[in-house]
């Protein structure tokens, strides 16, 4: 068999397995335990075993990848979609609470993570670790997967819990990626206040930067949309055109060496504002499902591969003399996160509950738990940073390298499968039902849904029922987002929708 027939199995293959993790995901969904996320890892688990027999011992991947395929090609989708389908009023509702979970929680992760593998590493003797390695991890492990329990959490029973789960989320992978990125490009070998202070300087204009590409290249969309398209839509041109400038605006940030992740997240949000309104109805529910099944083909992809490459020889093959390195490695690392995210959580849920007035709206503690809960587990984003960092060419080469990738695994797939596999329990346990106090809440607006929430998302009426007999400055102590959303609606009426369109400034013939 020739290299091409050979590679044109190996992708039919890789697509029929892909298709069983779809309809076994499928068919668990209403489990008790398992989910997606689980099925595609067990089933990548199994056809490594599988492979790993029929190979003499040599692979357990069918296929192999380049650690840059992840971020070129299948991590786009999966945070643009975030963005896209994200509702953007109870998103910005919890803006602060979300920044800074997503932004100073990680800051505070990664400081623990790096700090304690910096003093517990050495004692294990796995070899010899820059300080930009420790740092390194830091910022890998401070990537979090909530993918599990936003399967399990109700958006409409606690949408408060639902937002800061989805929004700290995805925030934190943001900010993992930029970090990571601006650790391997700064030269941190001799560190000082001036060093730090540029650093952090550096990180972030980065994130600033990253975010206003997003904007922009959102803006533009809606704005050729709108106008190039006026009088006589196209469906498949508008859906090609959405799709190929998402992908553009990632690229582009990746060129100029930005945080594509950052820039597309925020261009989907953009796009889904302005531009989803600017197309035909059948452009809408099209996009709508194009994005969302993308992302979950991509999602399954990741945990399929990454099921696979936990048993890959030649990683293991390094470790295999000294496994207890390994596991401890790995046991120190779950510890390090565990109390990474305990000591954010804790105090920046104090500090978000001091400014909101409503009972309803306050973090309890069970609500806090689950925050803490969902953060444990790692995913995507963290298999991608090791496989950059500590592998090359798809290969690993130096010992401790292989130790940190094959930790790394052990760490994803121990927190996948039995914290995901606890997931349910705990908070069918902590949440056992509905909270009719807040579902009522009129501030009660779940973050994602099917499709786009028109009614909500500019919902000027309601809001002015809420803001109308309260004096401003009052106003302003009392519930400060909404008068800030106030504010924007009436600017994104009078200056951004008739320029760049959206919902109330459509052509009548879409």
């Amino acid at each position: 068999m020739d290299a091409e027939s050979e590679f044109v199995h190996q992708i039919a293959l890789f697509a029929a397995l892909l298709c069983a993790c779809i309809v076994l995901g499928h068919l668990l969904e209403n489990s008790r335990w398992i989910n997606q996320s689980i099925t595609a890892l067990l089933i990548g688990l199994g056809t490594g075993c599988v492979i790993l027999l029929t190979s003499g011992g040599k692979s357990s991947r069918i296929l192999e990848f380049k650690q840059e395929f992840f971020f070129i090609y299948l991590l786009p989708p999966i945070i643009f979609n975030a963005g896209f389908q994200v509702k953007k009023k109870r998103f910005f509702q919890n803006f602060m609470t979300i920044s800074s979970f997503g932004i100073i929680g990680t800051l505070i992760s990664f400081a623990i993570i790096s700090y304690g593998a910096t003093l517990l590493f050495p004692i294990l003797d796995i070899g010899y670790l820059e300080i930009k390695d420790y740092l390194a991890l830091g910022a890998i492990f401070s990537a979090t997967d909530s993918v599990c329990t936003l399967q399990v959490l109700n958006q409409n029973e606690t949408p408060l819990l639902y937002s800061l789960v989805f929004g700290e989320g995805v925030v934190n992978d943001a900010t993992s990626v930029v970090l990571f990125n601006a650790i391997t490009k700064f030269d941190v070998s001799d560190t000082n206040l001036t060093t730090a202070l540029e650093f952090f300087g550096n990180f972030f204009s980065l994130f600033v930067l990253s975010t206003l590409l997003g904007v922009f290249v959102g803006l533009v969309c809606a704005f050729i949309v709108r106008k190039l398209y006026s009088g006589r839509h196209s469906t498949d041109g508008e859906v090609a055109l959405m799709i190929l400038m998402a992908y553009l605006s990632y690229i582009t940030a990746e060129v100029f060496e930005l945080s594509g992740i950052l820039t597309v997240f925020f261009c989907g949000i953009v796009m889904s504002h302005y531009a989803w309104h600017n197309v035909t109805h059948s452009s809408q529910v099209t996009t709508n499902h194009a994005f969302a099944t993308m992302s979950y083909i991509a999602e399954v992809f990741i945990f399929l591969y990454v099921g696979m490459d936990s048993l890959d020889v030649e990683k293991w093959h390094f470790v295999d003399n000294n496994p207890g390195k390994s596991v401890w490695a790995s046991v120190i690392l779950l510890v390090l996160i565990m109390i990474g995210r305990a000591a954010f959580i804790l105090p920046l849920s104090l500090l978000s509950n001091l400014t909101r007035r409503s009972s309803n709206e306050r973090i309890g503690m069970k609500q806090q738990f689950t925050v803490w809960w969902a953060g444990l587990m790692r995913g995507a984003v963290s298999i991608a940073l090791a496989y950059k960092k500590f592998t090359g060419s798809g290969k690993t080469s130096q010992p401790v390298n292989a130790l940190l990738i094959t930790s790394t695994i052990s760490v994803v797939l121990f927190s996948t499968v039995v914290f995901g596999l606890a997931t349910k329990p705990i908070i069918r346990l902590l949440l056992p039902g509905s909270n009719p106090a807040e579902s009522s809440s009129p501030r009660s607006v779940p973050l994602l849904g099917n499709g786009h929430d028109h009614d909500h998302d500019h919902d000027g009426d309601h809001d002015h029922d809420l803001e109308s007999n309260t004096p401003s400055f009052k106003k302003l102590l009392k519930s400060p987002t909404h008068t800030i959303h106030h504010y924007w609606r009436n600017f994104d009426d009078a200056v951004m929708r008739p320029v760049f369109g959206g919902r109330g400034f459509v052509d009548p013939l879409t």
